[in-house]
């Protein structure tokens, strides 16, 4: 309900503690009611983020099997629930090699996918903190190359504007921005990124440190959020929100600053009325 409280109109959930290994199994009573909320305030689509734990590259053969686990119930409590994208970080590889790891990653969603149907996998960018895997766009092609080539679960991106600024990429400056979205599209293919997780950052331009903040009150600022709302190659994907709630109705404020930044006011469908191009 709080989705529709304050205006928006997609929805991420974690459908278990996102620092817990258990998860509880789902209550019929609220996957019912999840689904009638949905209906009545056309919340589309359901977005499920995976547990932070779930490390796919990690070499500890424990730590890797409780993993794969983890995320095969991900897949099935999004599954149950009915949501469209499950979005996962490709994990930490503790020194290795990208090289080294990916086939690692891809095996891990391969078994861990089985059997499953009508969720697509979202692989999400990272800030490249230590020895994270997925800041470069690079590692994120070469681990969707593989895995399509072991599971027929269909497999996209999700691109985090935060880590995008953490990582390196220049996306407050408009030349910035288009050379940003033109490497996107040549490695990963855009009609690849499904969902966009709109976040200012508190940390600067290669800092390699994922800090989110409230919309234009990071180092990206309100202009190229505004750009990026109005940009005609991202007019199918999905914006969510996942800034920090320190007072109350700090989710209100940050998504009415964010449709007012969307042409004609609706984040939702920004492109019908986008006027400038990237």
């Amino acid at each position: 309900m709080r989705a529709a409280e304050i205006g928006a109109n997609t929805l991420q959930v974690f459908t278990a503690s996102p620092r817990m290994w258990r998860a509880r199994p789902t209550d019929p009573k609220e996957v019912t009611a999840l689904r009638e909320i949905r209906r009545r305030f056309d919340l589309n689509p359901l977005v499920v983020h995976v547990n932070y734990l779930v490390n796919l590259a990690s070499a500890d053969p424990v730590i890797r099997s409780q993993s794969i686990l983890t995320l095969r119930g991900e897949f099935e409590r999004a599954s149950i629930i009915g949501a469209e994208y499950l979005v996962v970080h490709p994990g930490s590889s503790k020194g290795r090699d990208c090289g080294e790891v990916t086939p690692a990653i891809a095996e891990g969603i391969r078994d861990a996918a089985e059997g499953i149907r009508g969720v697509t996998l979202l692989l999400e960018n990272t800030a490249g903190s230590g020895s994270n895997v997925g800041s470069r766009f690079e590692e994120l092609h070469a681990i969707r190359s593989l895995a399509t080539t072991l599971t027929t679960t269909p497999i996209g991106y999700c691109l985090d504007t935060c880590h995008l600024l953490a990582a390196g990429f220049d996306i407050v400056s408009p030349a910035g921005l288009r050379a940003t979205l033109r490497q996107a599209d040549a490695v990963l293919g855009l009609e690849h990124v499904r969902v966009i997780h709109a976040n200012d950052s508190k940390t600067p331009l290669g800092s390699r440190v994922d800090r989110h903040a409230k919309i234009g009150e990071g180092h990206i600022g309100l202009e190229p959020f505004r750009r990026l709302l109005a940009c005609r190659k991202l007019r199918r994907m999905v914006f969510i929100s996942e800034t920090p709630a320190e007072r109350e109705g700090d989710e209100r404020r940050n998504m009415a600053r964010l449709r007012s930044l969307a042409p004609g006011g609706d984040v939702k469908r920004r492109a019908r009325a986008a006027v400038r191009a990237c």
